[in-house]
Order: C-alpha cells, then sequence, then structure tokens
C-alpha cells in the first residue's frame, strides 16, 4: 500500500485530534461527579447543561462549515481548539452550575467551530480516491485519544486520592498542546479564494448530497446516547472503575477497526462498508439488552466499538466524495449539524423509553431501527448501481 495520501496536514490534523480527544475524555467521565459531587447540582442541570452544549455544537457547524469556504478552513480550525480549551478552563475551575454550564456550552461551540472547517481541509489534502483511508486514519487517532483520556483520569485518581477537580485540571495540558499544533496547518483554500473570490457556491447541495444526508440523519434518530449505555453496565452491577474501563475498550476497538473501514470503503462502497457497522451496532444493542453477564456485556460494548470505526470516517468520506470542491465545508455542516441534532432526538425519546417502560424497550427499538437503516442502505447502493 502506498502512503503518498498521508499528507502533512492530515498528520497534523490526527494528532491535534489525538490531543483533544485525550483532553475531553479524561474529563467526560469526570463531569457527573464534578457537578453532582463537587459542585453540588442538581442531577438535572446535567441534562440540561449537555442539551445546551450539543444544541450549540449543531449550530456551530452551520455556521463554521460554509463560512470556511468563504474565508479559508485554518482561522476556524485555530479558534475552534484554542475555544474549546479555554471552555474546559471554565469548566475544570467552576464553583458553581451557571460556570460550568457556561464552560460545557465555550466547549461544545468550539468543537463546532472546527469539526467541520478541519474534516475539509482533510478533504483538501487528500487525493478523492483516497478519502477513505484519510479519514479513517484520523478517526483512529481521534479514538486513540479516547483511549488515552480516561485511562489519565483513571490513574490520576488513584495517584491524587479521588481528588476529582485536581483531576481534571490535568485535561488542560493535552487541550492546550492541540490548539498549539494547530497553527502549523498549512490552508491551499485561503489563497485559492484570493485568486478566485467567486469560488464559493451560494446555490444549493446536489440532490444525491442532499439524500444521501437524510438516509444517514435518519438511521441516526434510532442511535441513543452512548452514556444510556454505559448507565445500563453501571445497572448490571459494573463498578465505576469498570465502566470507565469498558468505555476504553470500546474506544480501542474503534481504533483498531477505523483505519481498515476507510480503506474498505475506498476500494468498494461506503454503503456496505456503513452497513455492517449497523448490523454490529444492532447486535451489540439486542446483546446488552437482555444480558446481566458481566463477561457478555464487554463483548457487546467491544462490538459495538465496530458500529463508530464503521460509520464516523466512512460517513464523513462519503460526504466529502459527494460534495462539489467549492461546497466542501457547506457538505460537511450541513452533514454533521443534521447528525448532531439527531443525536438529541435520539437522546429525547431513549430517555423516555428508559424511564417509562425500562431499559430494554430503548436498546431493541435502537437495535431494529440500524438494522432497518442497514436495508435501506444496500437498497440504495443497488438503486445507485442500477
Amino acid at each position: 500500500m502506498r502512503f503518498g495520501w498521508l499528507s502533512r496536514n492530515l498528520m497534523l490534523l490526527t494528532v491535534v485530534s489525538l490531543a483533544q480527544d485525550a483532553a475531553s475524555e479524561l474529563l467526560y467521565p469526570l463531569l457527573p461527579i464534578l457537578l453532582t459531587g463537587v459542585i453540588g447540582a442538581a442531577p438535572l442541570a446535567l441534562g440540561l447543561i449537555e442539551g445546551c452544549a450539543e444544541a450549540a455544537a449543531g449550530f456551530t457547524k452551520l455556521f463554521s462549515g460554509m463560512a470556511s469556504d468563504r474565508i479559508g478552513r485554518k482561522p476556524f480550525v485555530v479558534a475552534g481548539y484554542s475555544v474549546a480549551g479555554v471552555g474546559k478552563f471554565f469548566v475544570v475551575t467552576a464553583t458553581a452550575w451557571p460556570l460550568f454550564f457556561f464552560g460545557r456550552v465555550v466547549d461544545r461551540i468550539g468543537k463546532g467551530l472546527r469539526s467541520t472547517p478541519r474534516d475539509a481541509l482533510i478533504h483538501d489534502s487528500v487525493p478523492q480516491e483516497h478519502l477513505g483511508k484519510a479519514f479513517g486514519f484520523h478517526r483512529a487517532g481521534d479514538n486513540l485519544g479516547a483511549v488515552i483520556g480516561p485511562l489519565l483520569a483513571l490513574g490520576g485518581l488513584s495517584i491524587l486520592n479521588g481528588d476529582v477537580r485536581k483531576v481534571a485540571m490535568w485535561a488542560l495540558i493535552p487541550a492546550a498542546i492541540s490548539a498549539g499544533f494547530t497553527f502549523f496547518v498549512k490552508d491551499k483554500t485561503r489563497a485559492e479564494i484570493r485568486i478566485e473570490p467567486k469560488r464559493p457556491a451560494l446555490g444549493p447541495l446536489p440532490a444525491k448530497l442532499r439524500r444521501a444526508i437524510s438516509i444517514l440523519v435518519l438511521i441516526q434518530l434510532t442511535n441513543i446516547p452512548d452514556a444510556l449505555l454505559l448507565l445500563r453496565l453501571h445497572d448490571i452491577g459494573f463498578s465505576t472503575s469498570g465502566v470507565v474501563l469498558a468505555y476504553v475498550l470500546f474506544s480501542a476497538v474503534t481504533v483498531v477497526f477505523a483505519f481498515p473501514a476507510g480503506y474498505l470503503a475506498d476500494r468498494f462502497s461506503p454503503h456496505a462498508i456503513y452497513s455492517i457497522g449497523l448490523v454490529a451496532f444492532a447486535i451489540a444493542y439486542f446483546t446488552l439488552g437482555y444480558t446481566s453477564n458481566h463477561v457478555v456485556a464487554v463483548l457487546a460494548l467491544a462490538l459495538y466499538g465496530i458500529f463508530p470505526a464503521l460509520t464516523d470516517g466512512v460517513g464523513k468520506a462519503w460526504i466529502g466524495g459527494l460534495s462539489e470542491k467549492n461546497q466542501r465545508g457547506k457538505a460537511q455542516g450541513a452533514y454533521q449539524a443534521s447528525m448532531n441534532f439527531a443525536v438529541m432526538g435520539a437522546g429525547f425519546w431513549g430517555g423516555i423509553f428508559w424511564t417509562s417502560k425500562g431499559q430494554e424497550w430503548p436498546l431493541m427499538i435502537a437495535a431494529v431501527g440500524a438494522l432497518l437503516g442497514a436495508l435501506a442502505l444496500l437498497i440504495e447502493n443497488f438503486r445507485n448501481r442500477g
């Protein structure tokens, strides 16, 4: 396999994402304890804060993607990672829930600012026929950070005798490293815009692209938040450390499969690879819905780790491959923002069913939805070939 697709920008942005994800995933398992145990807020505040933070990220992705087509990608990448670091600072130093709320929203605004321009910049830096490998490589690095972060949190809690705030402050170090590396990224889009000022397209996205986004967003509506899966583990008897370690295993599986998934998406159809990921999703959810055996539950969560590996990077590469050069940011923004709002919707119905019907029902509904989504993608694949 030749590695001409492994551009300088791709390697830099992968390191940037790895460091940022290490910071985010070090902090994420500590957020409930920090907010309810250290600050003393009610559990309801956590749901409100996370919902508003995801909404802020979704709206910001729409803006940043389109704006990066007009003025370039790098300003948004630098600002996004820097703003996220500022948000994390407010979170780990907050002494009252409104300041914690502000920090989380700022952190997610930073994610919204950077995500779609970064993915468009990866597309700009890699030949079209290697998009799957490029996004798979980036996703693997991103998830490696998701493995490192929780392990650092567990080590910190042991070293610092369970001092959650001090451990949370460790997240500021990789966040600062991440922001610093963004200044070395090259953005040829800005030079092209200076030469061709009318380059950004103001018209609608192509019909084929809009159809792909619609299908993927409908499928995403079945994907209830991962936090509920971790809650399921806790409810069947896992300790807090056991839940965190299971989450690490989930992320490690995603690291292993992310690049091969991108490679196969380049060789074959992204529809097929995405469908396989949905099947893994369905089997894992069915299993987690019925089992109380810890070994089986861990194996199911490990299987679930294949799902993001076969869908996240593949989905971005798929959308990128259908977008025009002068609409790459807009296309990624429309796709990723829509997926954000779909996750919010899935969290809403999943939470209602989880509370009123028991844990099995939302897991079963999500599993059936994933299988139907896999079938829809395979039908769409045959339709495109016909």
